[in-house]
């Protein structure tokens, strides 16, 4: 049977020595095509032999290389740059390629497993926003637990703005995290590993709301704006995410708190002149100006050096 032939995202991962998220995210964007057998995906070995085809393509057009353990470096000025799906993010790839010779190759798989892409050295630049419970700080602390001898700086992109994204005109009034409670009210979630999921969590701990008390929880989107897409078009009630996805598809938006959202660069003797590059550009006036009017975002630390280890 052709199931029995096919591949799954476990092996695929294994392959090409990434993660199962990254694999999913790829099914997710089309750039891997994948079916399903009952409610598991499969990839048929004539796909996987047709994206690594287009991969090593893409390699010799970017002047990319491949280690021998099969994991990129950055060459020909392409950053891989993994984590957090963000639009200041978006900007930052689309306006880079404008104004340098630098190509972003992104991949949002969240901010947890962006950090474990340049742990394995599977990227250069990871955008997190995760918040540790106890100390209450940003990034820093997960950071300090995984990165000792490597060459690490962190780096401020924005503060940025959490809430509840609702329906325009909020009709079932939902504005704190015991409404998501109600029987009335439906949810969808960020996926495992995001920062936005670690936020909600730790905000419903506080509350001291169980998660199987929230209809919906389980229900994941794996960006900001798919997940103000599924209230746009009455999926769900009420989601938790960042105030520019809401007003990019005119929902409410009600603020919780205010994040760090850094970039994690990791330096090698591969990718120092293009991380070198990337910084001044993340810190000149031309990428401030272009995303000082995107709102949810406040830009004043922009570029900022929050940590570093020499």
């Amino acid at each position: 049977m052709l199931a029995d032939q096919a591949y799954t995202p476990d092996e695929i991962a294994k392959m090409f020595k990434i993660s199962k998220h990254t694999v999913y995210e790829l099914i997710k964007r089309g750039e891997l095509h994948a079916f399903k057998v009952g409610n598991k995906m499969r990839i048929n070995p004539e796909e996987v032999e047709r994206y690594k085809d287009s991969t090593q393509a893409y390699q010799k057009s970017t002047g990319a290389a491949i280690h021998k353990d099969n994991t990129e470096t950055s060459l020909g000025g392409t950053i891989r740059l993994s984590g957090s799906h963000d639009f200041l993010v978006e900007q930052l790839s689309k306006s880079v390629s404008k104004h340098t010779e630098l190509h972003i190759q992104p991949t949002f798989i969240g901010s947890l497993e962006g950090l474990m892409m340049i742990y394995r050295g599977a990227a250069d630049v990871a955008a997190v926003h995760l918040l540790d419970p106890n100390s209450q700080e940003y990034n820093i602390p997960f950071i300090k637990q995984l990165f000792v001898h490597e060459k690490i700086t962190v780096v401020r992109l924005a503060s940025r703005e959490q809430g509840f994204i609702v329906v325009k005109g909020n009709p079932k009034q939902i504005k704190n995290f015991k409404d998501l409670t109600r029987a009335d009210v439906s949810f969808v979630n960020r996926q495992k590993g995001s920062g936005t999921r670690f936020l909600l969590d730790s905000f419903l701990a506080k509350s001291e709301i169980e998660p199987i008390t929230v209809k919906g929880y389980e229900n994941e989107e794996w960006n900001h704006l798919s997940l103000a897409a599924q209230i746009s078009r009455g999926n769900a009630d009420a989601g938790f995410g960042i105030r520019s996805a809401a007003e990019q598809l005119g929902l409410d938006f009600y603020p919780v708190t205010e994040e760090q959202f850094d970039l994690v660069f990791r330096w090698t003797e591969d990718n120092k002149q293009e991380l070198k590059t990337l910084y001044e550009f993340i810190c000149s006036e031309a990428f401030k100006s272009s995303i000082s009017n995107i709102p949810g975002y406040k830009v004043e630390d922009l570029g900022a050096i929050k940590y570093q280890i020499n």
